[in-house]
């Protein structure tokens, strides 16, 4: 599979959360491929190494865990250091691990908050000024369609994701007069090495084609397309939306 290549991204300082594993990883990949300068951040110290090396050190990382804020800010500060000031954001470090309502605790559920939803503000808030002072930006949210699919088994995962959309449209907003964009992409079941392993057996997937308008299953790639063209110029007057990359799912 090849990208379309947009001028406008190479020299580019890009970070992607959770960028060692998954979407983030081919996100990670595909940007470089772009000629942006990607950094990434991640707890996986292994996993983010190997994706150093892979694309032959010209990606750069920091190891911190995005539940801690300030430790998140201060990763920010040093990629920053490093590779520039941040042009586009790519907020997309989640946890979609399964939990029964029954068994959900104030604390299990604040720290469902804090993986899936609390970091993206605040990373936000990290490089925004930086954006400003630059004249523009872009910022890509990671959603999920998990709720608009009424999807059960989550409900902790599937609130945070919803809320995602509404910190779009504020975000797109409040920094809109600075010309940073601000939008959401909108995964549906994307066929990540997690997912195979964990959920994606036989008789789940046949149910999950049948809520699908197109047959195939969709590879992070697909995903990780839309993520591009939001960071390029071609997408210039795109802020406070929604692109749904899920095959149509109902």
């Amino acid at each position: 599979m090849t990208f379309a290549a947009y001028p406008s991204l190479a020299g580019k300082t890009v970070l992607v959360s959770g960028g060692a594993s998954g979407i983030g990883a081919d996100t990670v990949r595909a940007f470089a491929a772009q000629g942006a300068k990607v950094g990434f951040l991640d707890f996986n110290a292994d996993a983010s190494a190997a994706m150093k090396a892979e694309t032959d050190g010209t990606v750069d990382y920091e190891i911190c865990d995005l539940r801690d804020i300030d430790a998140m800010k201060a990763a920010i500060q040093r990629l920053e250091e490093r590779l520039g000031k941040v042009q586009v954001l790519v907020n997309n470090a989640a946890r979609d691990d399964r939990h029964d309502w029954r068994d959900v605790t104030p604390e299990y559920w604040d720290e469902r908050m804090a993986t899936n939803l609390r970091h993206m503000f605040f990373a936000i808030q990290a490089v925004a000024p930086g954006m400003i002072a630059a004249g523009g930006g872009s910022i890509i949210n990671v959603g999920s369609n998990s709720w608009w699919e009424a999807g059960g088994g989550f409900p902790a995962y599937a609130t945070a994701k919803s809320a995602v959309h509404g910190l779009t449209r504020t975000m797109a907003r409040d920094l809109g007069d600075h010309r940073i964009r601000v939008n959401t992409v909108v995964p549906g079941w994307i066929m990540t090495e997690r997912q195979k392993e964990l959920w994606a057996t036989p008789a789940a997937l046949d149910k999950h084609r049948d809520r699908q308008c197109l047959p195939d299953l969709i590879d992070p790639i697909y995903v990780v397309r839309m993520v591009v063209f939001l960071a390029s110029d071609d997408a210039a007057m795109c802020t406070a939306s929604n692109f749904m990359v899920d095959a149509g799912s109902i």
